[in-house]
């Protein structure tokens, strides 16, 4: 088993040459540091924490869910109905996707491979989102093997790959050599290079794992293959890395819905059930309707984590209120608002919000759709709200809390090789892979981004690092 590169050469010119030989990412640079990002051990394990909060919220996030569009009880000893969670979940999807994300056939399947988005401030861990469908597995384990010699690299040497495998293989415990494929869609070829990287590395260690695209698929019976090496074979396990929006474009993704409502042996993840990936849950969590769900649905260390780490956020809905009603919603001028459009007289430092699609949309992911109030001029914030409401509809919108990262420091070379102390604000991606009833922490990327940037994301001027634990 590979461990790591020790000879690793940390230079300009020696982690120039390393990425040069490696596209991870199709036409991406970002800046090079000679150093991984130092977390202390109590960072660590309150970052490992957090991983399992993250099984655990998906796993009463399905039983909202299903009790809200069956129209049961949320409580044990009260009464709470609320089929309007299942309205705002399904709301502008297929109906045969809605169909299938409430089949018994998917029931109890949440995602293997859980990332959180954590911004770093000054009064801890910021959650601004979770992610079921992550970039970023092939990076950050090259980048924890490129690092290896420092000491305490989060998933050092294989450990990362190793963890994606075994979250893979678990799926299939009737297998004992299971035929994993990586099937990258068009809409996300950016990150094909390192989902080659990873099955490659996979491969390199003895296991089946391969990067393909959807038109290599094809159904054969009670099946799903592919070419391997030449020979048509029968696919174990389809980690499925495309957006939901995006089935109209994977020829298979029919016969994959009733191969699996059918009882067919072959497992994909993550589930394609929909509500799963919407940004909206997490304000939900601090819907006031939902509070006591939450309590008796989460371990009493989960619940505190969640409710200290993920910022208050509110669903645009558009709703006519009775004259003596207002809205859950942020405040303006100091007084409740009744509706949504009066966000718009909103001063700057009300504004100190994020606005943003919740899900199933080509917008939806990365940082498309994201605008930040503080930092948009009022014309810009009065037009974001007018489209947020107007297509509603169809596709939600959600504010949430900006919670302003920390300045920190982190030495980082400069273009010309000139090494220098970056004045920025940091991001945490973890990587957690669901083994049993738990959560494997098996890795961290960390973005540090320029001090001026507000929103943190993997940019030319961003430095991607992997992250190691300073003992305390």
């Amino acid at each position: 088993m590979t461990i790591g590169n020790p000879k690793s050469d940390l230079s300009h010119e020696g982690l120039k040459a390393a990425f040069a030989g490696q596209s991870l990412f199709e036409d991406k640079t970002w800046r090079l540091s000679p150093e991984a990002w130092p977390l202390s051990s109590g960072e660590v394990r309150e970052v490992e924490r957090i991983g399992q909060a993250c099984l655990e919220f998906y796993r009463a996030t399905e039983l909202l869910y299903t009790r809200s569009f069956e129209g049961k009880n949320l409580l044990r000893n009260a009464e709470l109905r609320a089929p309007w969670v299942a309205d705002y979940l399904d709301r502008g999807k297929p109906d045969w996707l809605v169909r299938h994300a409430r089949s018994k056939a998917v029931r109890r399947t949440q995602p293997m491979v859980i990332r959180p988005d954590l911004l770093v401030t000054d009064d801890g861990f910021a959650m601004s989102e979770v992610d079921s469908v992550p970039g970023g597995i092939g990076l950050t384990a090259f980048l924890n093997d490129l690092y290896a010699a420092e000491a305490g690299i989060v998933g050092a040497g294989d450990r990362m790959s190793l963890a994606f495998y075994e979250a893979m293989a678990s799926l299939r415990p009737d297998k004992t050599d299971p035929l994993v494929a990586i099937v990258v869609s068009d809409e996300a070829f950016t990150y094909r290079p390192e989902m080659d990287w990873l099955a490659e590395r996979l491969r390199g260690l003895g296991k089946r794992v391969y990067c393909l695209h959807p038109g290599d698929l094809f159904p054969a019976g009670d099946s799903l293959c592919a070419d391997i090496d030449g020979n048509p074979e029968e696919l174990d396990v389809l980690y499925r890395f495309w957006e939901l929006f995006d089935l109209g474009n994977i020829p298979v993704a029919r016969h994959v819905f009733e191969l699996l409502e059918g009882g067919s042996p072959l497992a994909v993840t993550p589930p394609m059930r929909h509500f799963q990936e919407e940004k909206l849950n997490l304000v939900l969590f601090h819907h006031p309707r939902l509070r006591d769900f939450w309590r008796e649905n989460l371990s009493k260390g989960s619940w505190k984590l969640l409710k200290r780490a993920i910022p208050n956020g509110w669903i645009m809905d558009p709703v006519d209120l009775p004259p003596n009603a207002v809205l859950d919603a942020p405040e303006v001028g100091g007084q409740p608002i009744y509706r949504w459009e009066q966000l718009g007289d909103a001063s700057q430092k009300e504004r100190n919000l994020i606005l943003k699609l919740s899900g199933f949309h080509e917008n939806a992911w990365g940082a498309r759709s994201v605008l930040y109030g503080s930092d948009a001029s009022r014309e810009e914030w009065t037009d974001g709200i007018t489209e947020a409401l107007e297509g509603a509809d169809q596709n939600l919108y959600l504010l949430q809390e900006y919670k302003k990262p920390a300045r920190l420091r982190h030495p980082v070379f400069g273009p010309d090789g000139t090494l220098f102390e970056m004045n920025g604000r940091l991001r945490l991606c973890p990587y957690y892979f669901v083994k049993g009833d738990g959560v494997e922490l098996a890795g961290i990327l960390a973005t540090f981004c320029p001090a001026d940037k507000k929103i943190i994301h993997g940019m030319r001027d961003a430095a991607l690092l992997p992250v190691k634990e300073v003992k305390e």
